[in-house]
């Protein structure tokens, strides 16, 4: 019964220690320089995600922009209005994948839409808590293509000082719980 005890304090300390790291290691700031790529690709289901992800189109980052998880009921409308600037772009640019319904579809349907265009190397736009588990996943997807992250960090997510701040604390535990499955390839009980 001792060595269980041992052995699930060790386990607790563990996760505890990877948690505090993974929290530590998230990008505070989107990069300063981002080297152009064949395309960008935004995951929805985060602030600002889509924007940043079509400023980088605007910018020659890449040549087009998948919007993955993108609700069948949205409208290109709503979407435009996400955007800040003009929008013309959107008319011949930007695809819009409906799909994906959690980081698992979002890597598979973005894996279909760089071999349909024989892409080699991407743009991934999430928000910073989100990217280590969706760089893995697309990863797994997409093992010849070059995946170069945009993290995407919200005003309202405190990163310096979370444990002060109770909606971040479980933001990040759970997105910490969900890579530790994903690096495990517990895919079934993952959701985004």
């Amino acid at each position: 019964m001792r060595g269980l005890a041992a052995l699930a304090g060790l386990l607790a300390a563990a996760y505890v220690l990877g948690f505090i790291v993974f929290a530590a290691e998230l990008d505070r700031r989107p990069p300063a320089d981002v080297p152009v790529a064949d395309a960008i690709v935004a995951l929805t289901g985060g602030e600002g995600r889509i924007a940043e992800a079509y400023k980088l189109l605007e910018d020659g980052k890449g040549a087009r922009l998948l919007i993955t998880g993108v609700h069948p009921e949205v409208k290109l409308a709503s979407l435009k209005r996400m955007v800040h600037g003009p929008v013309a772009k959107f008319d011949c640019c930007v695809d819009l994948g409906r799909e994906a319904e959690d980081t698992i579809g979002n890597a598979s349907e973005t894996a279909g839409w760089v071999r349909q265009h024989n892409y080699r190397s991407i743009i991934l736009v999430t928000s910073t808590y989100h990217m280590p588990r969706a760089a893995l996943e697309l990863r797994r997807t997409m093992p010849g293509v070059s995946i170069t992250p945009f993290p995407v960090v919200q005003d309202t997510l405190h990163l310096d000082g979370w444990w002060d701040f109770p909606g971040t604390t479980r933001l990040l535990i759970s997105e910490y719980s969900k890579y530790l499955l994903t690096l495990a390839h517990a895919r079934p009980l993952l959701h985004a």
